[in-house]
């Protein structure tokens, strides 16, 4: 609604009497919906540092044309469209049927990805059928799209395509699968991704770590000497800091006990790693354990802290 004239006259003097800046506002013309440019709306900047009362800004509301454009044909809109669903992320939802009609019929490979990427930021899991479909995609940037996209929509059908591209011919998609499936929590998984492991899959490790129970928890510190250390470091780190009522404290002490019988500098920086991570007085005989293998393997060939050191 315009300001009178006479009220911005007053807002004016009030501003001279109290040395405020004037401000001046440009009033836009009105832009037709179907011509209004469509591109991303840039979120409101966060204040500097030590702002006070500064909340997250809300989530952008889906357009109102922003499915029409989808359906429109024209490639031009359907790609603005596209960008307004992902500045809107979850809030654009609503536009998850749209794209994935989008995508049954076929669309240029860039569009396509960009609207595989798409369906990712709604994290719909109305999502993950057509994406599951563009998983097994011959082209392979597509496929890795897909398998990132899945890991947000998740679901039963992104799990079960996410186990089944553990297999792919592609080592980024095998090694973003396994990543995933460590995110979504499928512990039903553990066993392919074993597998994937001795397929030198090293993501799986971490996954493993993320979702083993005590059993393959002590399974997968069996692998110690045969998986390059620094693989199994990002497992077996998860394994040590899960909570008790995940992994044991037994387990735990197996398994550092299993590290420290290596005996290497790189078992001492690892051990040394967790115990800076370790919470305090947090499982106090896991603590014991792992204070007394750093102490054991400081002198180890290459290890740079000085012998017997805490």
């Amino acid at each position: 609604m315009r300001a009178s004239p006479l009220a911005a006259a007053l807002g004016a003097a009030v501003a001279v009497a109290l040395g405020l800046p004037l401000s001046v506002h440009a009033q836009p013309s009105a832009i037709p919906a179907s011509n209004a440019p469509t591109s991303p709306k840039a979120p409101p900047k966060a204040p500097s540092r030590g702002a006070k009362d500064y909340a997250a800004p809300a989530a952008v509301p889906l357009p109102p044309d922003a499915i029409k454009r989808l359906k429109s044909g024209d490639l031009g809109q359907i790609k603005s469209a596209l960008d307004d669903v992902r500045v809107s992320a979850r809030a654009g939802a609503a536009a998850v049927p749209a794209i994935s009609d989008l995508l049954k019929q076929g669309l240029p490979p860039a569009v396509t990805q960009s609207a595989i990427e798409t369906l990712g930021e709604t994290a719909s899991e109305g999502a993950s059928e057509v994406l599951g479909w563009y998983a097994h995609q011959r082209n392979v940037a597509l496929r890795r799209a897909a398998i990132e996209a899945l890991g947000k929509t998740r679901g039963p059908i992104a799990i079960k395509t996410l186990r089944a591209s553990l297999s792919d011919p592609d080592e980024n998609v095998r090694g973003l699968s396994a990543t995933a499936l460590g995110d979504l929590k499928a512990k039903e998984a553990v066993g392919e991704l074993f597998v994937a492991l001795d397929h030198k899959v090293e993501e799986a490790a971490t996954s493993i770590g993320e979702l083993c129970d005590p059993a393959d928890c002590e399974r997968l510190a069996g692998k110690l000497g045969s998986v390059p250390f620094d693989v199994m470091t990002g497992g077996l780190d998860q394994v040590l800091l899960r909570s008790a009522k995940d992994v044991d404290d037994e387990t735990k002490i197996k398994i550092v006990g299993r590290v420290r019988e290596l005996g290497t500098g790189e078992t001492n920086q690892f051990l040394r790693d967790v115990q800076t991570k370790w919470p305090p007085k947090s499982a106090p005989r896991v603590k014991q354990a792992i204070d007394q293998a750093v102490i054991a393997t400081s002198g180890s060939p290459g290890s740079t802290a000085p012998e017997n050191a805490p």
